[in-house]
């Protein structure tokens, strides 16, 4: 029997992470804290860079496609900015407002853990960004603002948390980019699980993040699914670390380690439902499809890079999809109705 766990994402696009063969077989059937601590060994000791090298880091590994500075505190949803940044090798002065020039931010703020290294030119939470926002971000937590005190010219804000669990002052980066920074935490949290008992940070809690904040985070790693940037990005910085980030090339492992994959139905308009085993030992994926206007609805399964696997033409009431010889790894199962249409991830394990 196969293991078949499912996470409801809803996707535009198949991605492709270039990981090494074998990379991640010490994870292989994991959860919980045994993953995390799997994870750890897997991408612990990395090549550490220099602060000074990271100037030139950031022209492979936040690049954007115009050849200029992908800084997620300035550039939009929509993907327009008031003001862009072409790179530069050192750092450039005085902030006397946005669009003064950038600098190194460490999205998990260096204070945090004592400007201790590796962890201080650790690329993975280290972006290129705005001065002066990062000036006002300081080393808040990330959180959501219920009345900004102030708002960067992409949307960005800063004021008290709204989000259950915490009151504080926090900084709220656009929807855009919360899963990039959401998983660059799971990756500092796993990356450091060993060393970060003294650090000290309202997110933060002995070794692990606090409850609000893993609450919030996994919300935010939903919300905005890895993109290819973030693909991009963890393949480049493999290349200066040896090290990867891997809740980008496999988001699936939050769930395993933080949410557990618990009971869940979603449901298409109101005549499609898929099943989604609690704790799955099945061959097969359960399709219940009610019709109420004998239009044809249709579920394709794609495999992790967007190849079509095969097709099924859902009928009334139940459908059994047998997935049995599929290998494992992560899967797509895409279903479309006449009016609607949903992409589900499933892992077989």
């Amino acid at each position: 029997m196969k293991n078949i766990t499912f996470l409801l994402l809803f996707v535009t696009a198949f991605l492709n992470a270039q990981i090494p063969a074998g990379y991640y077989d010490d994870a292989e059937g994991l959860t919980g804290e045994n993953l995390r601590t799997a994870l750890n060994g897997i991408i612990d000791n990395h090549h550490a860079e220099t602060y000074d090298e990271l100037w030139t880091d950031f022209k492979t590994t936040d690049k954007k496609t115009n050849g200029k500075v992908w800084d997620m505190y300035s550039t939009r949803a929509d993907g327009t900015f008031a003001y862009e940044y072409t790179f530069v090798t050192d750092q450039c002065g005085s902030y006397s407002g946005e669009s003064s020039c950038y600098n190194r931010e460490h999205s998990f703020p260096k204070s945090w853990f004592n400007d201790a290294s590796p962890m201080y030119t650790d690329l993975f939470h280290l972006y290129p960004t705005d001065g002066y926002v990062n000036g006002k971000r300081s080393n808040y937590p990330f959180g959501e603002v219920g009345t900004a005190s102030w708002t960067s010219t992409n949307g960005s804000k800063l004021g008290s948390c709204s989000y259950p669990g915490y009151t504080g002052t926090v900084f709220e980066p656009i929807d855009e980019y919360k899963g990039d920074f959401a998983r660059t935490y799971f990756y500092m949290v796993t990356r450091y699980k060993t060393v970060m008992s003294s650090w000290s940070s309202d997110m933060i809690t002995s070794n692990n993040l606090t409850t609000w904040a893993i609450n919030m985070l996994i919300d935010w790693s939903e919300l905005d699914p890895v993109s290819q940037k973030e693909i991009d990005r963890n393949n480049a910085v493999y290349t200066y670390q040896n090290n990867r980030n891997p809740f980008i090339d496999h988001p699936e492992y939050i769930c395993y380690i933080w949410s557990g994959c618990t009971s869940d139905i979603s449901k298409i308009g109101s005549n499609v439902s898929v099943t989604i085993f609690p704790n799955p030992a099945t061959d097969f994926i359960n399709i219940t499809y009610n019709s109420i206007d004998n239009n044809k609805t249709t579920a394709t399964i794609y495999n992790a890079i967007g190849e079509k696997i095969t097709d099924i033409e859902l009928i009334q009431n139940s459908n059994k999809i047998n997935i049995q010889n599929l290998e494992n790894g992560v899967y797509f199962i895409k279903i479309k109705t006449q009016t609607s249409e949903i992409t589900k991830k499933f892992v077989v394990l």
